[in-house]
């Protein structure tokens, strides 16, 4: 294995891509293959589950040189093979693919989220070494000093502003361009934010809020315009309490579009007839949307907002971009890293805690909607 790597690693960057992906897509389509043949009945596909209980113990030889990990992976297969070919009848095949299918992403989501939030956990209510159990120490820290508190307090105004406005921004964009002229053009030059990191969007508007003394050459875009009309240029990101809200202009910036994508295709969905009968009734305009448009693109609305909620929860790259937490910015996400890298692994789990705790609410209503969704359907 080492050795293939060297090589992979000697050859040129553009002849490493090809051969990477097509190593990548040689074992997915051979996994693929081997799920769907896995459960299947016949002379010609116990061959093929024997040859390949016989082929992936040596190419483990080949690639890791290790004959005791071979006849673990070896012992395993066989006996999973011999279990489905023994088993193989109308009906097990639909339950192995399912599980097949399903076992890689569960193993992941195990070893990815489940266990980190475990561990995570454990850590909030230990030292800073990890080895002494300190109890609610780190959540007494956090919910006594007042820089941590402020930073409880912005990560809540960032969820309460940024899917609002987002939300009522993009859902009023949708209507307005919606069956008009050139509207796939308005609709790109809003969603073009979206298509930027927010490290890259944080960068453009950190040269819009750019701040040079009086007298000297603006290059900040507002500090340009107060220029212009005879005034002084101001400190944006560093006037509290302001400079937060001018962050969360930035996530606004860029899940308008996104919200207004979603909003517009769930708008194209609702019947015609509706808005028709409606328009027969004697209805006005915001009459019909109030009335007939919002509540038929309600369960796109709870996604939109669900969605924008979760990530202005999460906001991390523009806090540490723009301010890095300084000026009474801070968001939980940025806290954590913070602590984290001061050493204190014990206060930085306690906020990820409480953002988990922030999250659940969240993820609970969401859930609830999507199953009053099936009990209609």
């Amino acid at each position: 294995m080492s050795g293939f790597l060297n090589w992979l690693g000697g050859l040129p960057p553009l002849a490493q891509i090809p051969i990477v992906v097509i190593a990548f897509g040689a074992v997915v389509a051979l996994l693929l293959f081997f799920v769907d043949i896995a459960p299947r009945k016949g002379t010609l596909y116990t061959v093929i589950r024997l040859a390949f209980c016989v082929l992936v113990p040596v190419i483990v030889v080949l690639f890791f040189g290790s004959f005791l990990w071979a006849a673990a992976v070896a012992a395993v297969l066989g006996g999973l093979l011999f279990l489905l070919d023994y088993r193989s009848k109308k009906g097990v095949g639909y339950l192995v693919q399912l599980v097949g299918f399903l076992a890689p992403a569960f193993l992941l989501l195990l070893i990815g989220l489940i266990l980190p939030s475990i561990n995570t956990t454990i850590a909030a209510f230990m030292s800073a070494s990890g080895k002494n159990f300190v109890g609610l120490n780190n959540f007494i820290w956090l919910f006594t000093q007042p820089s941590a508190i402020r930073t409880v307090i912005n990560t809540i105004i960032w969820v309460l502003l940024v899917p609002a406005l987002s939300t009522a921004f993009g859902l009023a964009y949708a209507v307005f361009i919606d069956k008009s002229r050139g509207e796939k053009y308005f609709k790109i030059l809003v969603f073009m934010p979206m298509a930027i990191s927010f490290v890259g969007a944080s960068i453009i508007w950190r040269f819009i809020y750019a701040y040079r003394e009086a007298g000297a050459t603006q290059i900040g875009l507002l500090n340009q315009i107060v220029v212009w009309f005879g005034g002084t240029p101001v400190q944006w990101l560093q006037n509290e309490p302001w400079n937060t809200l001018f962050l969360i202009v930035v996530l606004i910036w860029v899940q308008t579009g996104f919200a207004m994508v979603v909003l517009s295709a769930a708008i194209k969905g609702v019947p015609t007839e509706q808005i028709e009968a409606a328009e027969l009734d004697g209805t006005n305009g915001w009459q019909r949307f109030t009335n007939v448009i919002v509540p038929g693109i309600r369960s796109s609305l709870v996604v939109v907002v669900t969605t924008i909620s979760i990530a202005s929860l999460k906001v991390f790259d523009i806090v540490r971009t723009m301010t890095a937490g300084n000026n009474g910015t801070s968001v939980i996400a940025n806290e954590m890293y913070t602590q984290f890298k001061n050493f204190e692994n014990g206060r930085s789990a306690a906020f990820a805690v409480i953002l988990f705790i922030l999250v659940l609410p969240i993820v609970i209503y969401n859930a609830r909607q999507i199953k009053k969704q099936r009990e209609i359907r």
